[in-house]
């Protein structure tokens, strides 16, 4: 199988990794065809809904962690609101590595939903009563 430098370069220094202790959100997510598994963590800004932090823990191939490592990236540091980081899909993680292998896919759309599985916890822990 060839990947892209760019995968290579995540699998081989992944950015980001790690745990944040006091997450706002936290997704976990996994692919039980393959044995992948993603914990996504944020840490919010509750009066902007800014992303100010994320970290990620992942067990699984070479392309679940550049995948995981990517979309992290595509967030740290970039002042993206909650909703703005929803709008990030698989298939602009896989872009942003410079492309998966077909049967590799599945490991952007968990990156994909590990993200959203993150902003949603954050958000049903922070729904304000009306």
């Amino acid at each position: 199988m060839i990947y892209s430098d760019k995968v290579m370069d995540h699998f081989n220094n992944p950015r980001n990794i790690g745990e944040i202790p006091d997450a706002d959100g936290v997704g976990l997510v996994g692919n039980p065809v393959c044995g992948d598994v993603m914990k996504i963590m944020i840490k919010v800004n509750k009066e902007t809904e800014i992303i100010e932090d994320i970290k990620f823990k992942t067990f699984g191939c070479g392309a679940a962690v550049a995948t995981s490592s990517m979309v992290t990236e595509m967030i740290k540091g970039k002042g993206l609101t909650l909703d703005e980081a929803l709008k990030i899909s698989n298939k602009k993680v896989a872009e942003a590595l410079d492309g998966l292998p077909p049967v590799k896919m599945h490991c952007s759309v968990l990156a994909e939903e590990g993200l959203k599985a993150a902003i949603e916890d954050y958000r049903k822990k922070n729904e304000k009563n009306i």
